[in-house]
């Protein structure tokens, strides 16, 4: 999940962990968004090409399975502590809605004038493409402290996706289908601690995860010319897909299941030390807010209709050339490009806080002058 910024403690600094003294990135969690949004990418690159191979077609399943899932779920663990302070509001606003509306109306206008589609309307309320995944998670955060204060919050979760899963009159406003479906992905991270995520990292996970991760790999195979592949974007009901309302929530809790081993899997072979990519996962929500207009150029202009992409070297190459791309789109040269529409500090637009600015001091080392009651100096 591309999570935008924020940290553990206020709600959601991506890749950031308490200290003794601070707060200090977690290689793990970085590579682990890095690895994630090349693995979206590259599925997005596929996806037209997949039609003609069964392993490829495979191989999207696999990845599709597990992609999502694992965003959210380390999206919910970096929002454990969301509440509704000032300062955690202004970051949802600037970094989750501010994003949203900029996105959500660029790509329109893209898919309007450069796809063709003079039709395509601008709706802040029917998110296309990848936009859908701030507005869930808007609505994810907003919703963390009635999932902190209930007893049981990942059943309830998995409830409420399994009754929308067998709704079908829930349209597309915020694209809820799929906030909703995704829902308990979210609600586990939340409930999730450092230590968990220590767990599946064991040798011992690593080696199960081998057979575990082939085994997936045949059942994909296998279900590709029997299964709807429309199950793992969980934005329909069971009705739209055309099975009986009963399958929805079967569906919802066999896939549930199936995410939860293979992102386990993929956690396990994420490596926790520093490597050369990981300050790239603190680029990640430029990479996937960017990258669509990549796969989109690609497929409204044709670039993979050549006959000899459709096949192993072509796969290949398109792959290769898609992480390149994500990657480069995760760096620091464009992340200050585009930070004005990603994470703007927007000042302007919402009142001083004074406990802000005072825990704003605090973290600077200075203190307050005695004898001033209330009224503390704006900070720079």
């Amino acid at each position: 999940m591309p999570s935008p910024r924020g940290s553990v403690e206020t709600g959601g600094r991506s890749g950031k962990v308490n200290g003794g003294s601070g707060t200090q990135r977690d290689a793990f969690f970085d590579n682990v968004k890095y690895v994630a949004i090349v693995l979206v990418a590259v599925a997005h690159a596929w996806e037209p090409l997949k039609e003609d191979s069964r392993v490829l077609s495979a191989l999207y399943l696999f990845v599709y399975a597990f992609h999502m899932p694992a965003f959210i779920i380390v999206s919910g663990f970096f929002s454990r502590s969301f509440d509704t302070r000032p300062d955690r509001l202004k970051r949802l606003v600037t970094g989750v809605v501010v994003p949203y509306i900029v996105f959500e109306t660029v790509y329109t206008l893209f898919r309007r004038y450069v796809g063709h589609s003079p039709d395509q309307e601008i709706s802040l309320l029917d998110p296309w493409f990848l936009t859908w995944f701030l507005c869930a998670l808007f609505i994810w955060r907003l919703t963390t402290p009635l999932w902190k204060l209930v007893r049981w919050p990942l059943p309830i979760a998995l409830g409420i996706a399994m009754l929308a899963s067998l709704s079908p009159d829930i349209g597309n406003d915020l694209d809820l289908q799929r906030v909703l479906q995704f829902l308990p992905f979210f609600v586990l991270g939340l409930g999730l601690g450092p230590e968990h995520f220590t767990l599946v990292r064991r040798r011992s996970v690593r080696i199960a995860s081998v057979p575990v991760v082939a085994a997936a790999l045949f059942v994909g195979w296998w279900a590709v010319p029997r299964m709807n592949t429309a199950w793992f974007y969980h934005r329909s009901s069971a009705q739209e897909l055309g099975a009986p309302w009963w399958a929805g929530p079967v569906m919802t809790l066999a896939l549930f299941g199936c995410s939860l081993v293979l992102t386990a899997c993929f956690f396990a072979w994420v490596p926790g030390r520093r490597t050369w990519f990981t300050a790239l996962g603190a680029g990640t929500l430029y990479g996937y807010l960017l990258h669509g207009f990549l796969t989109k150029s690609a497929d409204y202009r044709g670039w993979v209709d050549h006959t000899w992409l459709h096949g192993p070297l072509g796969w290949l190459l398109v792959s290769t050339l898609t992480a390149v791309a994500v990657t480069l789109l995760c760096t620091q040269p464009v992340r200050r490009v585009f930070r004005c529409v990603m994470e703007p500090e927007m000042k302007w637009a919402f009142k001083q806080d004074p406990g802000e600015q005072a825990r704003a001091r605090q973290q600077a080392g200075q203190r307050p002058e005695h004898g001033k009651t209330g009224a503390v100096a704006v900070g720079s």
